[in-house]
């Protein structure tokens, strides 16, 4: 929130502190530190804050004036946020025509979905998970938030001259606590209903209630009247103040992304501490107010706006495909990139636009005096970078950039023989797999006569996963005729337990069940255990550990072997040992399967089913 241009507004450094410490736990989520797994939570911070300070602006209009601009504060908006936006969607695009050609089919309607603010819906409608997004991210997916404000900012200004026309003011407060309510309980029932973090996280009818809840302060705690608070209550809005800033912070380190606890209660928590940080820091002489508005954190809070804008399409188009580790170089690199663009972007394009450069230029041109005005070096440097981004932009996504080369990905495979089957170690009960030698060219080595069993009808057998299976699913039904497979893009475990049931509803849970679950996201030992327990009656289940170039590799596999060794009639099926060295099986994400290694993939489930038929014996959790 940088300085107003008008004299009648109030500058509150203690608010671009705190949007300072929102953006930087933003960027520490996505460079993947481990200890700020929750800072996406800081754009839930930027929530608050927009609509406590739009909100405040508006009512302060509102009782000086009698009547809301409505048309001045959109232009106002429009002004201060799409001059920027521009130039980054230009400079997007300009790299990918350059640099990556192959992406710009993709990139096409996320650049318009942006330019409208309506990333959010696009990448809801387009199943674009923001949370498990393999191969190379979209530069442009952090949108989705500018979207949501942007939204709000539409349809609030409206709402508010409604009730501030209409209605008492303790009623407006009460009617926006209400719709504020109404949000977070849709966010809860959607995500416990079974629709997922990415429904909820994007939806602007599931986060409208953070900016709803500053809008509500603002009604209350208007910064204008704020001077007015006596001494005696600055000691308690300090302790509130930094009670929320402990507890934004805790969550930033303490939750993450696929938390159930975030949706809602972790969300509205996050929320309400905000505003009891928003409180404080309008305070003048407050101690929060003094903390948050030192000079650093100020000065990072001004250009926060373009810090946000810049950083994500760094570090997306910078770390290479596939990285799981954290290099502190590489990151240090995309940060110092990042708030270098963002201080350009603020120096040479946001700050000169809000102070009127383009209302200026306009009386020039009208008054022919334009052209006796030469432009400065910088002004030059600017217009010239700009109009180059452009041309170059739109010769990319009209489709004038580079051809893109042609995929070299064969349309179809036969079927391959089964590889080689496990064996089995009966003390772990849990299966390792033998990797086969990969002949020249990358083919498979045909297996001996005596390594390829007859594959059992899969009449009775049923598979449960995610992506990964859906790759695999036209193999598995033509090695096992019969098959039941209920997979879908981005299925986690918890989503699970429902899909049983429907499917022993149906009569299509086998006793033989195939679980390939955690590409996703991580999940708890008690999770798995819940869900085997459910599979009560079935008579064998084969777990499939995963490959996935994520955090949670590790931690779902290790978990997995863990309850193979000593949940009774579980087989672990270690498809993370079998595709190593094997990374022709795989797309550029490393993790969905081209039609080789979905074949491979197929005959490594078949062929450990075969292997354990004779084995069978009794029924789960009997």
């Amino acid at each position: 929130m940088p300085k107003p241009v008008s004299a009648k507004g109030r500058y509150m450094p203690g608010l671009d502190g705190l949007r300072a410490v929102a953006v930087l736990g933003v960027i520490a989520f996505h460079l993947g530190l481990p200890m700020a797994q929750g800072g996406l939570l800081g754009v839930g911070v930027f929530f608050v804050l927009s609509g406590y300070l739009i909100s405040d602006i508006l009512i302060d209009q509102w009782e000086r004036l009698g009547s809301l601009d409505l048309r001045g504060f959109w232009l106002r908006r429009a002004r201060r946020l799409l001059p920027a936006l521009v130039v980054l969607l230009s400079a997007v695009a300009a790299y990918v025509t350059l640099v990556d050609p192959a992406r710009l089919g993709e990139l096409r309607g996320e650049v318009l979905a942006a330019a409208l603010y309506v990333s959010n819906w696009w990448y809801i409608f387009h199943h674009v998970s923001y949370f498990a997004s393999f191969g190379p991210p979209s530069p442009l997916t952090h949108l989705w938030s500018l979207a949501v404000e942007e939204q709000f900012y539409l349809v609030w200004p409206g709402l508010l001259w409604l009730g501030l026309r209409f209605l008492p003011r303790w009623a407006l407060f009460v009617a926006t606590l209400a719709l504020a309510i109404a949000s977070a309980v849709t966010l809860g029932v959607l995500f416990h209903s079974g629709a997922g973090p990415d429904r909820v996280y994007y939806g602007t009818d599931t986060r409208a209630f953070a900016l709803l809840l500053g809008a509500a302060l603002a009604q209350v705690w208007p910064s204008r009247r704020v001077g007015q608070v006596s001494q005696r209550l600055r000691l308690p809005l300090d302790l509130l103040g930094f009670g929320g800033l402990v507890a934004v912070l805790v969550l930033f380190a303490a939750t993450g992304e696929r938390d159930p606890f975030l949706y809602p209660l972790g969300l509205a928590l996050l929320s309400l501490a905000t505003a009891a940080v928003v409180a404080a820091a309008t305070c003048p002489g407050s101690r929060v107010a003094r903390v948050l508005g030192t000079e650093p954190l100020r000065w990072l809070g001004v250009r926060s706006y373009g810090i946000y804008l810049w950083h994500y399409p760094v570090i997306a188009l910078t770390t290479p495909v596939g990285q799981t580790g954290f290099s502190p170089l590489q990151a240090g690199l995309q940060v110092a990139v990042s708030i270098l663009l963002a201080a350009l972007s603020w120096r040479y394009i946001e700050e000169p636009i809000r102070q009127g450069a383009f209302e200026r230029i306009w009386r020039l041109w009208r008054r022919r005096a334009l052209r006796r005005r030469s432009l400065s070096l910088h002004g030059l440097v600017t217009v010239a970078t700009t109009s180059l981004l452009l041309v170059v932009a739109c010769g990319g996504l009209v489709g004038l950039g580079p051809a893109a080369a042609a995929s070299t990905m064969p349309k179809s495979l036969s079927i391959l023989p089964p590889p080689p089957l496990p064996h089995i170690s009966p003390a772990s009960n849990v299966y390792v797999y033998v990797r086969r030698a990969v002949a020249p060219r990358g083919r498979l080595a045909p297996p001996r006569a005596e390594s390829s069993p007859q594959m059992p009808a899969g009449a009775n057998v049923t598979a449960i996963g995610d992506s990964v299976m859906i790759d695999a699913a036209p193999y598995l039904e033509r090695l096992l005729p019969g098959i039941t497979i209920d997979a879908v893009v981005g299925r986690q475990l918890w989503q699970t337990p429902p899909v049983i049931a429907q499917l022993r509803a149906r009569r299509q849970l086998g006793s033989r069940v195939i679980l390939e679950l955690g590409t996703n996201g991580p999940y708890t030992r008690a999770a798995l255990l819940s869900l085997l327990r459910s599979l009560a009656g079935a008579k064998e289940i084969l777990l499939v550990n995963t490959r996935v170039p994520r955090p949670w590799q590790g931690q779902v596999n290790r978990l997995l072997a863990s309850v193979a060794r000593s949940y009774p009639h579980t087989v672990l099926v270690d498809w993370y040992g079998a595709s190593q060295g094997h990374a022709g099986f795989f797309y550029p994400d490393g993790v969905h399967l081209n039609p080789q290694g979905a074949q491979f993939y197929a005959n490594l489930l078949a062929g450990t089913l075969a292997a354990r038929q004779p084995r069978q014996a009794g029924a789960v959790g009997q």
